[in-house]
């Protein structure tokens, strides 16, 4: 029989083992429903790494099957980088479908949904997991018309048809908010638990699904951001 190795040996492959550095836990996947983005995935990553650091989070990139080569192009930088996720769904599409379908592909105990766009601002992100981590509410949403946001360089009729959507998007919500039509937010786990059974997942306006589906009051804060103009796609 081999020689059992030595005490020496053993208290060395532990102390080794405890001083290696440890592969940070999966906090917060952010959920991104893409149709021809192809050219915005990179530039979205680089920000989110930013924003982010190195480590904690995830992306997952919910392809409704692009002929621009998305999910082939997710995939490549998935390759290379573990943080990258692609879901690629053939013969249906939505926006708030896939970003149910997102959602649910993660193990994250928090996540966001927003646009592959560039138009999100996506160095707001801490600051909305924060508000979560400190217990101050279950949904943050990203508000263009909070204090401090802005619609950006949209002309006065686009700007006027948004102001009216808001308003009647009021009516379906139970939560004071100035902006309920948002794409960008960041919610806990199990708001979608309690949720994900009630939604419709019809049209593109998940937070209203959210919020409406809700089998209780929600606490809700804002976070303002400035929207930006498209980049690409």
């Amino acid at each position: 029989m081999p020689a059992a190795p030595s005490p020496r040996y053993v208290r060395g492959a532990a102390a080794t083992r405890r001083e290696a550095p440890m592969a940070e836990s999966l906090d917060l996947s952010i959920v991104v429903p893409t149709f021809n983005e192809s050219d915005n995935i990179p530039a979205l990553l680089a920000r989110l790494e930013r924003a982010l650091g190195a480590g904690g989070w995830e992306v997952v990139f919910v392809d409704d099957d692009s002929p621009d080569g998305t999910a082939a192009r997710v995939r490549a930088l998935a390759r290379e980088d573990r943080r990258v996720r692609c879901v690629q769904r053939i013969g249906r599409r939505g926006l708030s479908s896939a970003c149910i379908e997102g959602m649910l592909a993660t193990a994250a105990p928090f996540i966001a949904v927003m646009d592959a766009d560039l138009q999100h601002d996506e160095s707001v992100l801490p600051a909305m997991l924060a508000r979560l981590r400190a217990g101050e509410a279950d949904l943050v949403v990203g508000s263009r018309y909070a204090a401090g946001g802005s619609t950006g360089d949209w002309d006065a009729g686009r700007a006027r048809l948004s102001r009216l959507a808001t308003r009647a998007s009021r009516l379906v919500t139970r939560a004071e908010l100035s902006d309920p039509m948002s794409g960008f937010f960041m919610l806990r786990r199990e708001v979608l638990e309690a949720s994900v059974r009630r939604l419709s997942a019809i049209g593109f306006k998940i937070l209203l699904d959210l919020l409406a589906s809700a089998p209780r009051g929600l606490r809700v804060v804002e976070v303002p951001y400035v929207f930006r103009t498209r980049s690409a796609g």
